[in-house]
């Protein structure tokens, strides 16, 4: 059997790291436009605020370590087109200019995501940087260092993770953000009132509910962020606006949902036999609102390429679907969250939407220490079906979201979690553990 993998970062390396371990007699080859492999992006921000030191230990697995286990590794090698009723392949080395064909009897594309880059005037301008791979990562820490005034345009995690990072490095930081909010996507606003807060409080400018119109620069760099409401003095620019599936070798080929996205069912399979897909370039089953989402996140991209290994040559492991539960450090504030949030439920969904918020102390009162933690879920009113919850404190309590995760997995009711079985032990919890607590409220 021989397997062609095109695209190798987190759902490529799990498919081709469990394609050889359950079937070592096939042949396996990976064609990825860059040099490296695996690289986890979501620690660009610890690299720029000197949590990690070396940007190379972002990396779980490499080029050398694939070729050693018999992979055909082929990087630095762009492929050009796909040819799914004769299953052959144009390539390109990028090194050599050289272009070939190839063959395969199963196809995997694991073509990740691209940040969304709009076409701004002066988008071309020096020190506008994007925040995906590894190449970025080393060009925002090396143009940090004679930077004064950053500016972050969006507001999701990265966007947040990087101001904090910038910040803390004594930088001058601005936000930039169209919604009204700070992760907005992730979290309701009782919760992104107190991380705004935090940032503040820290010094940094939060430009929210503004639009970035265009950028003014001296000497064919920036120096300025315009919007449709002000200016704001920026010699680095850094781009977080989000992610779009990188599918444009597909389209017209594959059923992709109009964004791009490539169309998947349970087993990972595409629209043509023989050809899978996984992780930032497909749709999700999204669970809480019983529909399918384009939510890129390194979780799903691990779980759905190893599933493309186990299902390669017969169905065999279904894939669960995504609740897109995630976890941020603001400072000291640990927040998570998991499934819908209450404003998204009530704006994507026809469900009757409810919540409930609870803040308590995480353990009793009768210890030496105890913190308080706010904790919301937000659920089905008709159903009773949990659909989504909240976490923050200034205690690690975000396990709580992959607990409610599964309980959204198993379309639990605020019932149910309210009598769910859960441990007492006064050095982590009360009697009552928190979510059971806020169900109760619910109830």
């Amino acid at each position: 059997m021989k397997i062609v993998v095109v695209g190798c970062t987190h759902a490529g390396t799990a498919a081709v790291v469990n394609l050889k371990e359950l079937h070592p007699e096939s042949e396996i080859t990976i064609y990825e436009k860059n040099d490296n492999l695996s690289f986890l992006s979501c620690g660009i921000a610890l690299n720029v605020g000197g949590v990690i030191k070396e940007t190379k230990n972002l990396f779980y697995n490499s080029p050398e370590n694939l070729s050693k286990m018999g992979v055909i590794t082929n990087m630095k090698h762009e492929v050009l087109d796909i040819d799914f009723d004769n299953k052959t392949l144009k390539v390109k080395n990028l090194l050599t200019d050289e272009e070939f064909e190839d063959n395969y009897d199963k196809l995997v594309l694991t073509l990740g995501s691209w940040p969304i880059v709009p076409k701004f005037e002066g988008g071309d301008l020096e020190n506008i940087l994007l925040c995906k791979n590894h190449d970025h990562a080393i060009e925002i820490i090396e143009k940090s260092k004679e930077a004064k005034n950053v500016v972050i345009i969006g507001a999701g995690y990265i966007g947040v993770e990087l101001v904090e990072a910038f910040e803390m490095q004594g930088k001058k930081v601005t936000l930039i953000d169209a919604e009204d909010r700070i992760m907005a996507k992730y979290l309701d606003k009782e919760f992104t009132d107190i991380a705004e807060k935090e940032f503040a409080d820290k010094g940094v400018n939060l430009v929210l509910g503004e639009k970035v119109s265009k950028f003014e620069g001296e000497n064919g760099k920036v120096t300025k962020v315009v919007t449709e409401k002000g200016s704001y003095e920026g010699d680095l620019v850094v781009l977080c606006i989000g992610f779009a599936p990188n599918t444009k070798l597909i389209q017209g080929k594959l059923d992709t949902l109009p964004n791009g996205a490539i169309i998947i069912d349970e087993y990972m399979r595409t629209s043509r036999e023989d050809v899978f897909a996984a992780g930032d370039c497909c749709v999700v089953t999204y669970n809480p609102a019983h529909d399918t989402r384009y939510i890129p996140l390194a979780t799903n991209a691990v779980r759905m390429g190893t599933l493309v290994a186990r299902n390669i040559v017969k169905p065999t492991l279904k894939y669960m679907g995504t609740q897109g539960t995630s976890g941020i450090k603001i400072y000291e504030k640990c927040i998570a969250s998991t499934g819908l949030t209450e404003e998204v439920a009530k704006a994507t969904t026809k469900m009757n939407v409810a919540s409930v918020s609870l803040t308590d102390n995480y353990r009793p009162e009768f210890m030496p220490t105890y913190l308080p933690a706010t904790v919301k879920i937000v659920f089905d009113k008709d159903t009773r079906r949990v659909i989504g919850g909240q976490i923050i404190s200034d205690i690690d309590l975000t396990q709580f979201m992959n607990t409610l995760s599964v309980v959204i997995q198993n379309e639990m009711t605020v019932e149910e979690l309210a009598m769910t079985d859960f441990f007492f032990q006064p050095h982590f919890n009360k009697p009552w553990s928190i979510l059971n607590a806020v169900a109760l409220k619910a109830l």
